[in-house]
């Protein structure tokens, strides 16, 4: 019987993008490059920090000042990561919902660590217990190495979990930890992204609210 949810952080329950365009376009700002929309920054977010400033910055890594940007972006998203972020609307009474059902939860993320368990902390404290985030300890996502240690963390068995995302990224993180994945359809990439990339129809969710109904589904099954 599913007793476990595995949630990414970014696009699935927090919207992050506002934050995470302002911190971007202050590096670019502060290095003379061209600032980005938050329609381009919304396709460039779901690998980490690292991969966010290379598909940022002109010539990617190949540019010199890549790291000090990058150092830049950090540092001010670190201060800045509450200012426009909030839940979507529905999450946090879904998350009470699970908690109150039994369920474990837990959030894995690419976001770097500091900034996951603040962000968690803060918006989801009742209710996620775990959140891990990327760390030099622990590869990042799509690798599985977070979900493990994440149902490690819980004491959680993995046949008993699934996952729930909003990207790529997440189908095949679910994949590579061999758990079902829902796909959220409010967060940073479209439905037919979503598809292209694997998504089940019958796991698909248009609304947090529509997340308890399914997992009831999928635990009856077993």
């Amino acid at each position: 019987m599913t007793d476990t949810v595995i949630f990414d952080l970014d696009g699935t329950l927090l919207d992050t993008l506002e934050d995470l365009t302002d911190s971007v376009n202050y590096a670019m700002e502060k290095f003379g490059f061209p600032v980005h929309t938050i329609e381009e920054i919304r396709t460039f977010v779901g690998n980490g920090a690292p991969k966010l400033l290379e598909r940022s910055i002109p010539n990617g890594v190949e540019n010199p000042d890549y790291e000090a940007a990058l150092a830049a972006f950090k540092a001010h998203y670190a201060g800045h990561c509450e200012d426009k972020t909030k839940p979507y609307e529905g999450v946090t009474e879904t998350l009470a919902e699970l908690k109150r059902q039994g369920y474990h939860l837990a959030v894995v993320s690419n976001k770097f660590d500091g900034a996951v368990k603040k962000l968690c902390k803060k918006y989801f404290g009742e209710y996620i217990t775990v959140s891990i985030g990327e760390s030099a300890e622990v590869k990042r996502k799509p690798a599985p190495d977070t979900v493990y240690r994440a149902l490690r963390e819980l004491g959680c068995d993995g046949s008993r979990a699934v996952y729930v995302g909003d990207s790529e990224v997440d189908i095949q993180t679910a994949k590579n930890a061999s758990l079902p994945c829902i796909s959220v359809t409010w967060g940073f990439r479209t439905e037919e992204k979503l598809r292209s990339e694997g998504a089940r129809e019958e796991l698909f969710v248009r609304t947090p609210q529509a997340l308890a109904p399914l997992l009831a589904r999928l635990r009856a099954e077993g």
